[in-house]
């Protein structure tokens, strides 16, 4: 396979994909659905065979790094068939990485295989270690069974990074000891802003918490070294001396990272963004369903590099109270 540059107009090289596989989720985390969430029907779903032949052409556009989410990628039926797919680019070498955000629900059964498919690392998003506020957060969701994951991943050789959304009067004080508990074990941990993304049932200028805020809280007890360290990902890294650990902040909010963005988002609709903040999209899906080559579908992907913004629009209103992006994160797929 010969690769090419995707490079958008403010000369920044695009070799991240970013590939929510569904909108469902077996978590109804309140600060990203509501309870009740009206899902997409399965006909407008890409199937599996059109998701790996659409990752397949942006591969051969310089896409070096590919991560699966979701909703909760492992609930998609049949995901390992995609991911096994997905996994001769690895052996080509034409993929550097494939990998995924899970909510750890579905680890316990699927750790073993996805390590067996060339997969080294996964993002497991986790907000707490309290058993009751666990539940209260996910809504669904039960703690033992993410750690039982958790430890099925570590036993198949995956590296795992916690990421761990702040929210104000929620888990800010639990922070610590999250991070204590990571390092412990040997994984990093990720610490992110929330996002004005998508109708929920609260108010998100409540859960709001300026990760600025939560450094300097850090600060008063642990060491926190500004370090160059990067995944491909939007995230700032710190070394912590007292753990021997890294974290890192991901702060769209506060301090945004669009200035070295390399990453789109394709929806499980076929829908891709170039911005996670802002709604210009391209629609994928009829281009790869007009023609059984794939010119069209190039095509199309270049006309959307093309127009890839410069940054986001986030932006915490309580003027408003409304979200500054519509579509739920659960639908971009994080």
């Amino acid at each position: 396979m010969t690769q090419s540059t995707m490079i958008d107009p403010f000369g920044r090289a695009i070799d991240y994909l970013r590939v929510s596989v569904t909108d469902r989720c077996d978590f109804r985390c309140v600060y990203c659905m509501a309870e009740d969430m009206t899902f997409l029907p399965k006909r407008d779903l890409l199937s599996l065979e059109e998701l790996d032949r659409l990752c397949t052409v942006f591969i051969e556009k310089g896409v070096r790094r590919l991560r699966l989410t979701g909703g909760e990628p492992l609930v998609r039926k049949n995901i390992m068939h995609l991911v096994r797919q997905l996994s001769r680019h690895l052996k080509t070498g034409a993929l550097e990485e494939l990998t995924l955000t899970s909510n750890g629900s579905q680890l316990e059964r699927f750790a073993d295989e996805l390590a067996d498919c060339g997969v080294k690392r996964i993002n497991v998003s986790i907000d707490t270690l309290d058993p009751e506020k666990f539940h209260a957060i996910t809504r669904w969701g039960r703690l033992e069974k993410v750690m039982r994951g958790i430890e099925a991943a570590e036993k198949a050789g995956l590296k795992i990074k916690l990421n761990t959304v702040a929210l104000r009067g929620f888990n800010e004080d639990e922070i610590p000891e999250m991070l204590r508990w990571a390092h412990g074990r040997g994984m990093d941990m990720t610490v992110i802003e929330t996002m004005p993304m998508g109708e929920i049932d609260g108010d998100r200028t409540d859960q709001y918490l300026p990760l600025s805020l939560l450094r300097a809280q850090l600060e008063r007890q642990f060491t926190l070294t500004d370090i160059p360290f990067k995944t491909g990902g939007p995230a700032r890294y710190v070394r912590i001396a007292e753990t021997g650990g890294k974290l890192g902040f991901i702060t769209p909010m506060t301090h945004n990272f669009c200035e070295s963005c390399n990453r789109v988002r394709i929806t499980c609709t076929g829908m891709l963004y170039m911005c996670l903040g802002q709604d210009a999209s391209a629609d994928l899906r009829a281009s790869l369903r007009a023609s059984e080559g794939n010119e069209t579908l190039a095509s199309a992907i270049d006309r959307a590099i093309a127009r890839k913004p410069k940054g986001h629009d986030f932006v915490i209103d309580r003027r408003t109270n409304r979200p500054s992006v519509s579509r739920h994160m659960s639908v971009t797929g994080g």
